[in-house]
């Protein structure tokens, strides 16, 4: 599932600001700054396409062997990809939609606690965020990026062939098995802030690297501790969906994940109106009440699920999720172009 970006293009060396999208000019450096605190506000980007998108770790500039964390973090997202992707027949995951009907297969340990929650977000947002969804995602034509609108014959097959409910997850031998054949899970809602959360462990535990802004495409961010100059995270703007020129709001980001999901990418036109391509694993059809969900979250994972969730929960049911969960916070702009600033991010903006 593909998400539109919404951080501004970012080069080598451009001071943080403009980087992320949270200033309205380019925050210039003093001429009469000292050689330490330019490099303090300047930034290193190393990017590489992954995913389908382009992943990117951003450091400050005096950071230790920066080139060297930035390659070992990108070979680890390679590495992951080739792991969780359904467009490659040899990955991990692949293997689970082909034989998981059949009989239990054990997965790594990373990807069976991922599998873990997604199943624990599956049942707190009633079905909203499922990830055993690829056979519908196939038949709206999705999959290869072809949208078309399915009869009603080819979804009532196809109600039958999704849904979490159908997946079994045996925590002692980590292995997983389908109740039918036909499941298929495909990971588009949840892996690139998976792979952001694992590349961001990495970089603390092996590389002593607490300071870095990791994202995926740019709408999967994680930002570890303090942006250069800030004391409250790293400052990272909410653009319009509708209009990239412009800014909806600016979030920062300590320690914490965001993930935004909007109905402004393959959209299908039918009988007059544009339906996006985030699909209700309820209804089988695709959710219409909103224009942008951005979520932030102690990890990258659970927030690029729960903007998925909240995009088909739509505004009052993910109010009642924040209300209910202390550590969620959600910037959501619905049909009407209304905007709300739900639970935790009421702080963090």
């Amino acid at each position: 599932m593909n998400r539109r970006d919404f951080l501004r293009p970012a080069n080598l060396l451009r001071p943080a600001g403009q980087v992320l999208g949270a200033m309205d000019e380019l925050r210039a450096l003093a001429t009469e700054q000292d050689q330490n605190t330019r490099q303090d506000a300047v930034l290193l980007h190393f990017s590489r396409r992954a995913m389908a998108t382009t992943f990117e770790v951003i450091v400050p500039f005096a950071t230790p062997n920066a080139q060297e964390i930035a390659s070992a973090a990108l070979d680890r997202v390679d590495a992951l990809e080739a792991q969780l992707t359904v467009y490659r027949d040899d990955s991990e995951v692949s293997r689970l939609n082909h034989f998981a009907h059949e009989f239990p297969i054990a997965v790594e340990e990373n990807l069976f606690d991922l599998l873990l929650l997604a199943q624990k977000l599956h049942r707190q947002t009633d079905g909203a965020l499922d990830i055993a969804v690829g056979a519908l995602i196939k038949a709206w034509g999705f999959y290869r990026r072809a949208g078309r609108v399915p009869t009603v014959e080819e979804l009532s097959a196809v109600r039958g062939r999704i849904g979490m409910q159908h997946v079994v997850l045996d925590k002692i031998s980590n292995t997983v098995a389908f109740a039918r054949p036909g499941v298929e899970i495909n990971l588009g809602s949840i892996g690139k802030g998976f792979a952001l959360d694992l590349v961001g462990r990495e970089l603390r535990e092996a590389w002593d690297c607490g300071c870095a802004l990791l994202h995926g495409g740019r709408s999967s961010v994680l930002g570890l501790g303090d942006e250069p100059g800030q004391a409250r995270g790293w400052q990272v703007g909410l653009l319009d969906p509708e209009d990239s020129g412009k800014r909806l709001t600016v979030l920062h980001l300590r320690n914490r994940g965001l993930g935004t999901s909007a109905a402004t990418y393959q959209n299908l036109e039918h009988e007059g109106r544009k339906l996006p391509h985030l699909l209700d694993p309820r209804t089988l059809w695709p959710a219409e009440e909103m224009l942008q969900t951005s979520v932030t979250a102690p990890t990258a994972a659970v927030a690029d699920a729960l903007a998925t969730a909240f995009f088909v929960l739509g505004v009052d049911k993910a109010r009642a999720f924040c209300d209910g969960h202390s550590e969620i916070g959600a910037v959501l702009l619905d049909g009407k172009r209304r905007l709300h600033v739900l639970g935790r991010c009421q702080e963090e903006i």
